[in-house]
Order: structure tokens, then C-alpha cells, then sequence
């Protein structure tokens, strides 16, 4: 599990780092009510979803730290995850009430938070959407995150090289996972995978064994690694009995390594299996030569991304945004700022990962 050991002079230095890389790309973008700004010291919300990732659960160190530093107020939350929407809803109505001038949501499911982000609106809070898109609202003022449909794309290119490289010519035999649907990313992540696969799907190279290719077919609910497993349980048993599996699209390292650890019960060798998060266990297993690709999406930029843009905003100043057009969250287009995703395959591991201090010293 990656560990917060960030400190105060690390997370500054993170922070000049994610805005001057990005400065050129960057325009005005946020609210009106951003002009004002408000007093230093405020309370500025963080409502994260369960803990089902390391990521999430650094995310929240590194916010509680970094707000600190900043000079906020930090109020950082995490849904439980038996009632994770109930709990993520009660949470982001508490900041409100207790008088947030900032309320950056990490959303349990994007398309139940439009009564409380209208709540927050109506107080005078501004919203950032971290990480996930929350959708059908008009109230949601930016969105932070990694460039997620540029992560399906890498995916589903990596699923093609890792094929490529064990065999030259196809066809090849693949299954296809995606996240949970209450996560408005996990058909984000499918779409650019398949704007990269359905060509191939098209042409014979790539012939998905079940027939199963629609998002609905392939959703893993509540991103649980016991579903994933469960269904690839299924699919050996109803699918390759003699035939080979060649390759799995997998949309994270928790599905990736629960798809192998179903592919090694069933006796069979693993097939290409992609992943996205960085996990230390998958980058383990890559170097092993099991898994054989991740996405790096450093939760230590974007969580110093989502503070500076709290400091611009409390400043009075308009939060920075390099993408005005791609985020339709269906009632408007969302102002973003994105972070480029990094492919990580064995081959490329070291170099990715040496700056990162957790990660490092496991591809040696």
C-alpha cells in the first residue's frame, strides 16, 4: 500500500510543479463567485468515497496535510462503504452547514449529488469535482483529474502491445472488464479503450470470446475484486475450456490482480492483463511478469492540483482550467484541469517510478 509520506516542503514543491507544468495550457475558468474570494483559514471540505483503492485512501492524507500547510481549515470525509452515497450526501450537507467555502467531492456516484451540490452552490461554497465527473448538475464549478479518457486509450493500446509481443500475429482471444457503473470514470475509461479496440474487433484481430462487449455486460460492481473474480470464474468455465484467453482488458490493479488470481485457480497461464493506479502489489506483479501494465496517475499531483486551485480561488481569483470542451456532465460542460496519464509496463517501470519514493525501490 503506498503510504503518505509526503511532507510539507514535498507538497509545496509538488504544487509549483503540477501548475508550471501545465501553465501554458492553462485559461480562466470557475465561477462568479470565485471574484470575491474569501478569508484565509476557512474551511474547505473534502468528501472522498470508500476506501477501495490506495489512492483514495492517500488522497486523503495528502489533503489533510496540504490544506494544513496551506492555511485551511480541512474537513476530509470518506463514505462508508455499506451506505457509501447516504453517508457521501449527510457529509457534503454537514460541510455546508458548518460553512465550507470549498467543497472538493470525490463522488461515491456522480448522479446522486445534485440536491447537496446545489445546496452547496446556494450557500455560496464553489464545488470541484476530484477525480470523478459529477453529472446532471449545473452547479458543479470544476473538475480535477487526470485525463481519463487518454487512460482508456493507453489501456486498450497496451492490451494490443502486450498481445503483439507474445504472439506477432493475431487472432486473439480476449475478455473485456469495466468499473462500477455508479462511477461516472469507469465509461470514460471503457470508451477510450474501445475507440482503441473496436477496430481490431471489427477486422478479426481481437474476437471477444463470450460475445460479452457492452458496458453493461463487462461492469464490475462497486469496483469489488470478488466480482471481477467471480465473473472471470465464469467466463473460464462457460468460455475456454480449450480454448486460450490471450488477453483481459482490466480498468485497475484491484480487478487486474483479482482476474489473474482467477486465471491461476483455473490452472491456465495468465493472459495480457492491463490495470491503472499504481498499486504497489500490481507494480510488484508486473515486475514478476503477471500483470503486465498499469497507469501512473500520481495522487500526489492531483491532490496538490485540487489545493492550488483552492488558493486561487480564495485569492479571488478564477480557478485554472486546460480543457473547456471535453466534460459534459449533461447539464453542462465542465471547466477541467487534467493531468497526463503515464503507461507502465516492465520495460519502463524504473524510469516512471523514480521520483516515487514507495514504488521505486520495487522495480529494482
Amino acid at each position: 500500500m503506498r503510504k503518505n509520506v509526503i511532507t510539507t516542503a514535498a507538497i509545496a514543491a509538488i504544487a509549483l510543479l503540477a501548475v508550471s507544468g501545465c501553465s501554458t495550457r492553462a485559461a480562466a475558468g470557475s465561477t462568479a463567485s470565485a471574484a470575491a474570494g474569501f478569508a484565509k483559514g476557512a474551511t474547505i471540505g473534502v468528501a472522498l468515497p470508500s476506501k477501495t483503492s490506495e489512492n483514495w485512501v492517500l488522497a486523503g492524507g495528502l489533503f489533510a496535510d496540504g490544506l494544513k500547510t496551506a492555511g485551511f481549515k480541512g474537513d476530509v470525509q470518506y463514505a462508508g462503504a455499506s451506505t457509501t452515497v447516504k453517508d457521501q450526501q449527510d457529509q457534503i450537507s454537514a460541510m455546508v452547514t458548518e460553512g465550507a467555502k470549498v467543497i472538493i467531492i470525490g463522488a461515491a456516484d456522480g448522479g446522486q449529488l445534485g440536491t447537496q451540490v446545489k445546496a452547496a452552490h446556494d450557500a455560496g461554497a464553489i464545488v470541484i469535482a476530484y477525480d470523478r465527473l459529477i453529472l446532471n448538475t449545473a452547479e458543479v464549478d470544476n473538475y480535477v483529474a487526470y485525463d481519463n479518457f487518454k487512460v482508456g486509450q493507453l489501456q486498450g493500446q497496451a492490451l494490443l502491445d502486450g498481445l503483439k509481443a507474445k504472439r506477432p500475429a493475431g487472432p486473439y482471444n480476449i475478455e473485456l472488464f469495466s468499473g462500477s457503473s455508479d462511477d461516472a470514470n469507469s465509461k470514460v475509461f471503457f470508451d477510450g479503450a474501445m475507440s482503441v479496440l473496436k477496430p481490431k474487433i471489427a477486422d478479426g484481430t481481437l474476437v471477444v470470446g463470450s460475445g460479452q462487449s457492452d458496458i453493461k455486460q463487462t461492469a464490475t460492481a462497486a469496483w469489488k475484486a470478488e466480482n471481477a473474480q467471480s465473473r472471470m470464474d465464469a467466463l473460464l468455465t462457460s468460455t475456454y475450456g480449450t480454448k486460450s484467453l490471450d488477453g483481459v482488458l482490466s480498468p485497475n490493479d484491484t480487478l487486474a490482480r483479482a482476474i489473474i488470481t482467477s486465471v491461476k485457480s483455473a490452472g491456465k497461464p495468465i493472459p495480457v492483463v492491463t490495470g491503472q493506479d499504481s498499486e504497489a502489489e500490481s507494480v510488484k506483479s508486473i515486475m514478476a511478469g503477471e500483470q503486465y501494465s498499469t497507469i501512473d496517475k500520481d495522487t500526489r499531483l492531483l491532490v496538490a492540483q485540487a489545493i492550488t486551485m483552492v488558493k486561487d480561488l480564495q485569492a479571488g481569483k478564477k480557478a485554472p482550467v486546460n480543457d473547456a470542451k471535453s466534460y459534459n456532465n449533461g447539464m453542462k460542460i465542465v471547466p477541467a484541469f487534467l493531468l497526463a496519464p503515464v503507461i507502465v509496463t516492465k520495460a519502463n517501470a524504473a524510469v516512471a517510478y523514480a521520483n516515487d519514493p514507495i514504488l521505486a525501490p520495487l522495480t529494482k
